[in-house]
């Protein structure tokens, strides 16, 4: 029996009964391979044999082979003995007079893994070899607005499953020859196309070094999703924050290759990868540069503001409430204490039960069907909320504040970095309650040091703020006029001077 995954490549035979027995083999109990005898050559009976996947090509065969074989009909009524195995295969080849893109193998691996892309692949008698024509016309996914980034003023157009749709949506953006795309198969068994792409004179090539040493070895391994690169190649396993950021947007792929990224993408998965990606990109979005300056700015500054409160304000509450009374003005804490009046639990306790409770609603949102999950949402936060202050489980202070934490961690734009916040949140409530304000400090710097020891393809990720870099410090916290990026050093090699945009007619 052959072996599908033998390293040793099986060559195919001359004897067209031979081939159709091995695949045949290969593809036992598939049902949705189609075996389709043809003959050609008029009294000759020359035959063939067309092998191809019935769930990837929905029209059959008929159209990729029945030109083939009037041409090869036609050869053969000018001279019966022209059509031999040199002239199929002179056919077939670039200078011959076959249609466009067959392509040629000999052998029986790739025959197969051929067919399993889409491909219907041509058998011949008395031909060692095989000719392949791409005919792939499954449904697939069309371009629409990605759900997980919507924008009020900006491209609408998102990524999808088909890598070679996001390719082409990638290259019209960036129509330059520096655009590299590079190409590595993954997994003996699923095949998955990997691409990765870069801007070339613009990427540090320090960092594309080390991506192409690391990502290297990826191919003996099943790669069904983006996320499984990231796990591949990525710094640290064990840290809660991300290293790769994840987008759908094609205007933001262009950007982050303009910033000198890289971006990842992988056959059937919407989600492209971007590496390295430091801790200032997940604050910022691409709306930030489709509308003015101050505008990007406050809302810059907004988002910082709830990435604080969405970290520390359960744990504000505990040190306040348990050990700095004294900070807390008369009028607030007389209010505070009536509200925690007959509460069982301690203001620890209480926090925990509340956080629980409120991510359990967020989870249950995220994973019921969308109709549904924006109405227990809402809902279920309302009634358990209002439960719990009646059953004196909770104080309403205490809802108001879970309230804050948890519409501050909606306000920031990137998942990842939101489950990160979601997870430190509970460390930094355990030391509020065992030291109160110094734990709460303690933690802090901690998860200082911790980002500052973290790396991202080998480059720091605090970057342009530990080491502090004044220029790229004007796209942190606010937003500078874009012209200041325009006319920066990196796209002044890219798009020309002001002069030649001018005459070009501006950029597109």
């Amino acid at each position: 029996m052959t072996s599908y995954s033998n390293h040793q490549p099986t060559l195919l035979e001359a004897d067209l009964e031979t081939n159709r027995l091995r695949m045949a083999q290969l593809f036992q109990n598939c049902q949705d391979i189609v075996f389709e005898r043809r003959t050609y050559g008029g009294e000759l009976n020359h035959e063939l044999l067309a092998v191809y996947c019935r769930s990837l090509i929905t029209d059959g065969s008929d159209r990729y082979v029945m030109q083939v074989i009037t041409d090869l009909t036609l050869l053969q009524s000018a001279d019966p003995a022209t059509v031999d195995p040199e002239a199929i295969e002179y056919y077939f080849g670039p200078n011959g007079k076959s249609s466009q893109g067959f392509s040629i193998t000999i052998e029986l691996e790739t025959a197969v893994n051929l067919v399993l892309q889409g491909f219907v692949v041509l058998l011949f008698d008395g031909w060692h070899r095989a000719a392949a024509h791409k005919a792939a016309t499954f449904d697939k996914r069309q371009v629409t607005e990605p759900v997980s980034e919507p924008v009020v003023q900006g491209p609408r157009e998102g990524t999808v499953e088909a890598i070679g749709t996001n390719l082409g949506m990638i290259r019209q953006r960036l129509q330059t020859p520096q655009l590299k795309i590079e190409f590595l198969t993954a997994g003996e068994t699923i095949k998955t196309t990997i691409a990765f792409c870069y801007l070339e004179g613009v990427i540090v090539p320090e960092i594309l070094e080390e991506f192409r040493s690391r990502i290297e070895g990826i191919e003996q391994y099943d790669v069904p999703e983006t996320s499984y690169v990231q796990d591949w190649i990525q710094d640290s396993s064990y840290t809660p924050f991300p290293q790769f950021r994840y987008t759908e947007r094609t205007d933001a792929i262009t950007a982050a290759l303009l910033d000198g990224k890289i971006a990842v993408l992988v056959d059937n998965s919407p989600m492209v990868m971007i590496a390295p990606a430091f801790f200032v990109d997940f604050i910022s979005t691409g709306e930030d540069y489709y509308v003015r300056t101050l505008f990007a700015s406050m809302i810059r500054l907004l988002r910082l503001l709830a990435f604080f409160i969405a970290l520390t304000l359960p744990s504000i509450y505990i040190a306040l409430s348990t050990f700095h009374s004294e900070l807390i003005p008369s009028v607030l804490l007389l209010a505070i204490l009536d509200t925690r009046e007959g509460i069982p639990f301690p203001a620890f306790i209480e926090a925990l039960i509340m956080e629980v409770s409120f991510e359990l609603l967020r989870e249950a949102g995220i994973r019921l069907p969308r109709p549904v999950g924006s109405a227990v949402s809402i809902v279920g936060a309302l009634v358990i909320g209002q439960a719990a202050i009646t059953a004196k489980i909770a104080s309403p202070i205490m809802v108001i504040v879970v309230a804050l934490t948890g519409i501050a961690s909606f306000a920031i734009p990137h998942y990842d970095i939101a489950i990160a916040i979601r997870i430190l949140r509970f460390p930094f409530m355990v030391a509020a309650t065992l030291l109160g304000g110094f734990g709460l400090m303690i933690m802090c710097l901690l998860t200082l040091l911790h980002m500052t020891c973290l790396h991202t393809l080998g480059q720091p990720y605090l970057s342009s703020i530990a080491p502090f870099k004044v220029r790229d410090f004007r796209d942190i916290v606010v937003r500078a006029p874009l012209r200041k990026f325009l006319l920066s050093p990196r796209n002044r090699r890219l798009l020309g001077s002001p002069e030649t945009r001018r005459k070009k007619g501006g950029l597109q």
